[in-house]
């Protein structure tokens, strides 16, 4: 009678030994007692059971149900098989539709956001505003919708309509410049006005954020000017809603 060992067993089947322990050791393939010399010796059926489970491995099968396909009679066995089928199509028609989204999508802008801001950050990118202005201000609508959703449709509206506005376009380009600025530079100091200037004729209130305390930290991480900018805004505003005026 022919026998093997581990290694010969592992070369027939076209497995790696370390493959072929593994499948002891989950039970799939018996490990025979050690022989006299201490070595473990595997005949022929032993050789057949695993390349019956390297097939079905290579298959798909997941090996928790190898077992027990190894074991099933013949309509069994073709009514698993076609269990496992249509589960490998599902998966793959799930990839395929992956594939799909993926492939349409220019940033991963679309995967978090609604179709309307993203048109509204391609068309900051027609504006010439720099793509780190535009991570930001995906990351503020990224904050927004999850702390305050019910905000998403009018600021939608206020940000498409601020670029309708010439004075406001200017302000934003130039907000997009300022980043890198230092914080007491005079071109901060005249933003500033500026900016206050436009909160006032707009009836914008920059010291009351509410939920989106941490859309305005956002910013303020990734400037030092905007830092800035943001504290002096909301101090103006809640110095004319304590003394009321807006002028």
């Amino acid at each position: 009678m022919t026998v093997l060992t581990i290694s010969q067993l592992a070369a027939t089947a076209g497995v790696t030994v370390r493959t072929v322990r593994h499948y002891h050791h989950v039970g799939l393939l018996p490990e025979p007692a050690r022989d006299a010399s201490g070595y473990r010796r595997y005949n022929a059926q032993a050789a057949v059971d695993l390349i019956r489970i390297r097939t079905l491995a290579d298959a798909g099968v997941p090996l928790a149900r190898i077992d027990a396909l190894l074991h099933a009679q013949p309509a069994e066995f073709a009514a698993a098989i076609a269990d496992i089928d249509a589960e490998l199509q599902r998966k793959m028609d799930q990839l395929t539709e992956h594939r799909r989204r993926i492939a349409t999508l220019a940033s991963g802008e679309a995967l978090v956001l609604p179709a309307e801001v993203v048109a509204i950050l391609d068309r900051m990118r027609g504006l010439g505003v720099s793509e780190r202005a535009i991570q930001l201000e995906r990351d503020t609508w990224v904050l927004m919708q999850a702390l305050d959703p019910k905000a998403m449709a009018e600021g939608i509206q206020e940000k498409k309509a601020s670029f309708d506005d010439p004075e406001t376009t200017r302000l934003f380009l130039v907000c997009d410049q300022s980043v890198d600025w230092e914080p007491h530079d005079p071109r901060v100091d005249q933003l500033i006005e500026d900016l206050d200037a436009w909160e006032i004729a707009h009836g914008r209130d920059s010291s009351r954020r509410g939920n989106l305390e941490l859309i305005y930290s956002r910013i303020a991480e990734a400037s030092p000017a905007w830092k800035r900018i943001l504290q002096v805004l909301a101090h103006r505003a809640k110095q004319r809603r304590t003394t009321g005026h807006d002028t």
